[in-house]
């Protein structure tokens, strides 16, 4: 017993994963990260969850839904800024978390952000497949039911086609100098965030008071829909909007002045996003009784159709088509660099932490991408949803407590970070308690799929991870440094 608590509290090297992570060329700025966070939050989550949360829990209150996960993100946030400004280097929580608690904790941690990372990347794909069927849909283009979803015996889904193409294409794209995707991105999310904004602009001319009544439905007993339940299981659901900054910490050791503009980065993800959520919640509620947007996974487009704004719902279309597409450009740039971290620290494969002459973790790339399409492209939308939110709020929980175990090293053998969360000791407790109480939110399904996760992990570090672990090796120092 005394060995294995050993193996779990070893501690990575905080400058040995900054001597091996000076591989990667740092070029980020906060505008890039900017970027990269929007790119997420403004992505698939606001073209596509608004109606589904409010049909399936919290009807027009939706929004309220954002406003509960906008809290505990960005008290989740917070500790982000921290510890990324505090530790610049790659693999965000897992690398963390290992040189603050050890390696086995690390591992767990990062464990399940790569399902997190994984899921997210097959959500964003699969909201992507959506629009461009509903976009062709109104040129008549439509495809055979087995190649339009993922696993539904009800429709006949088996694999979404569309869906496995955009992993392989983003793929494709990362493989080139990262800073050049970069400047796509910038381009890209300030296209997205216009067309966000036009379609609360427009979609304003098409609301109707009555459909925000009640405003909060009364709760179904025996249900996750009505009442602070339904609001606090739409939250839970939304969760995965609030992933942006999670993608932004990975790219830590990529980032030029880590210690002024993670924070930037992280925090202004957190606000901008929160109030695009917010306003697109409360027009699209507000057009169409929340009721018919069960089941949609393109309510918004659907919403200007269905009120003569064809123009408009078809631009959204097309933008939501690019913005979606680049929102997989963060995802999959996060979860490289996560399987790249766990090569480099030798818990999975070391091939996998190599770096070709671009900079990029190639293998690492490749693995995520295969994987991706195998789980994103035979999996449901709203199924999705609920796991990637599991895996955000996990890693949310991780972070914050992490925030106990960095601020005593600060200043001694950690430097203190430009930017410290508030309120020490009491915010980072209860940023972990709200994530908490969110989390036993989600559905079931979502609570047993992160167990097994969980266990397949702990079997992986114990016969693998441990025995070949560079702390292990001795090739990263161990102990407070």
């Amino acid at each position: 017993m005394n060995k294995i608590w050993e193996r779990l509290t070893r501690k990575a090297s905080a400058q040995g994963l900054l001597d091996q992570d000076a591989r990667l060329e740092p070029h980020m700025t906060t505008k890039d990260l900017l970027g990269l966070g929007l790119g997420m939050v403004v992505g698939t989550a606001i073209f596509t969850l608004p109606g589904i949360v409010a049909a399936g829990h919290a009807g027009p209150a939706v929004a309220l839904s954002f406003l509960v996960g906008a809290i505990g993100a960005g008290l989740a946030a917070l500790a982000y800024a921290e510890t990324a400004a505090a530790l610049p280097v790659a693999g965000s929580a897992f690398s963390w978390i290992s040189v603050l608690f050890g390696e086995g904790f690390g591992w767990i941690a990062g464990w399940l952000m790569l399902a997190e990372y994984f899921l997210a990347i097959t959500f964003v794909a699969s909201g992507w497949s959506a629009y461009v069927q509903g976009f062709l849909g109104e040129f008549g283009f439509r495809l055979p039911s087995y190649l339009a979803s993922g696993y539904n015996p009800k429709t006949g889904g088996f694999f979404d086609i569309f869906a496995a193409l955009s992993i392989i294409l983003v793929s494709l794209l990362l493989s080139r100098k990262i800073a050049g995707v970069n400047k796509l991105e910038n381009v890209l999310v300030i296209l997205k965030v216009a067309v966000v904004v036009m379609f609360i602009v427009v979609g304003l001319t098409a609301i109707h008071p009555a459909n925000y009544h009640p405003f909060i439905p009364a709760h179904r007993p025996g249900t996750a829909f009505g009442g602070f339940t339904g609001i606090l299981a739409g939250a839970a659901q939304v969760f995965v909007a609030y992933g942006g900054f999670d993608v932004i910490a990975s790219n830590t050791a990529e980032t030029k002045d880590p210690g002024k503009n993670m924070p930037r980065g992280i925090i202004g993800t957190l606000i901008i996003g929160s109030l695009l959520f917010v306003g697109v919640s409360l027009v699209l509620v507000g057009m169409f009784k929340y009721s018919t947007y069960a089941g949609n996974a393109e309510p918004s487009a659907w919403a200007l159709r269905h009120t003569g704004h064809l123009l408009t719902a078809n631009l959204l279309s097309v933008v939501a088509i690019v913005g979606i597409f680049a929102s997989l450009i963060g995802t999959q740039l996060a979860s490289s660099r996560l399987v790249y971290a766990f090569g480099r620290d030798g818990l999975l494969p070391r091939k996998l932490g190599k770096v070709n002459r671009k900079h990029n973790p190639a293998n690492a790339l490749l693995v995520v991408t295969i994987a991706a399409v195998l789980v994103g492209a035979m999996l449901p939308f709203t199924f999705l949803a609920n796991l990637v939110s599991a895996g955000t709020l996990i890693s949310f929980m991780f972070v914050s407590l992490g925030i106990y175990a960095l601020r005593p090293r600060e200043g001694r053998d950690l430097p203190v970070p430009k930017f410290r969360m508030p309120l020490y000791p009491v915010l980072p407790a209860l940023s972990a308690l709200v994530s908490f109480l969110i989390f036993w939110e989600l559905s079931n399904d979502a609570k047993l799929l992160t167990v097994v996760w969980f266990i397949i992990g702990v079997v992986i570090y114990i016969f693998y991870g441990a025995r070949h672990s560079k702390t292990a090796d001795g090739e990263a120092s161990q102990g407070g440094s």
